[in-house]
């Protein structure tokens, strides 16, 4: 792998040039040379504490524990998941996760009788997910998260490194596979979130998601019966600067 001078950040390191250098890195290379290029001080990393969360924040920890982790609680998270996110921020040692809450006034204006993600899902995840997380980057100029190929859909060819609107997003699971991400578990005896053994294979918020079988696609059990794929995070340039 390519390595980054540490004078070296985005504005002197183009995102194409980034992605060449990163292309076949493995999670912990792409995680320190983002930490290297960009610095801890405008790096974050992004959470849900989901399913397979544990891996990324596992390299995170080991590269540097101190890497703010901001972490979307939409008000409609499952309770285990909250449970999750405790209890790996004590197994891990992350010093810097920030819950991040939706705007108290947004929530009274448009989704008052909490039902919004029945009615018309994209603008709950636009309230609760889209605009929180715009106001929690607004201190950073990069961000990683933990998307993989295999996931299918959109993801299916995600570079390692991209441009998402005035931001940098590092994607360090790009190439890692099912297998890679298990090997992480046994390897650091991580634990599983609570709903994996009742058949939750992505999991997100609790009025969306649903269990899927084994034969479906990754993130079948996400807004099922719906048109949607995405909460619109990952969607480019979805994130003002």
């Amino acid at each position: 792998m390519s390595t980054l001078a540490a004078s070296d950040h985005v504005e002197q390191a183009p995102v194409a040039a980034l992605d060449a250098a990163l292309r076949t890195a493995s999670p912990h290379e792409v995680i320190a040379a983002a930490l290297q290029a960009i610095g801890r001080e405008r790096l974050a990393v992004v959470s849900s504490f989901g399913s397979e969360s544990a891996a990324l924040l596992k390299v995170t920890a080991d590269v540097d524990p101190a890497i703010p982790v901001i972490f979307l609680d939409t008000g409609h998270m499952f309770a285990e998941t909250l449970a999750y996110r405790d209890q790996l921020i004590e197994i891990l040692g992350l010093r810097d996760v920030r819950s991040i809450k939706p705007d108290a006034a947004a929530l009274a204006r448009e989704d008052a009788d909490n039902d919004l993600w029945f009615s018309d899902p994209d603008a709950c995840c636009r309230i609760r997910k889209v605009e929180p997380l715009a106001r929690a980057l607004a201190p950073f100029t990069a961000w990683i998260n933990g998307r993989k190929r295999f996931q299918g859909g959109v993801r299916a060819g995600i570079p390692v490194v991209e441009q998402d609107g005035a931001r940098v997003k590092f994607n360090p699971f790009a190439n890692v596979s099912r297998e890679d991400i298990a090997a992480i578990y046994r390897s650091a005896n991580l634990p599983q979130h609570p709903l994996v053994a009742s058949g939750f294979r992505s999991i997100g918020c609790m009025p969306c998601t649903s269990r899927s079988d084994a034969g479906e696609g990754e993130r079948a059990g996400r807004w099922r019966g719906r048109d949607k794929t995405e909460c619109g995070i990952h969607t480019a340039a979805s994130l003002p600067s």
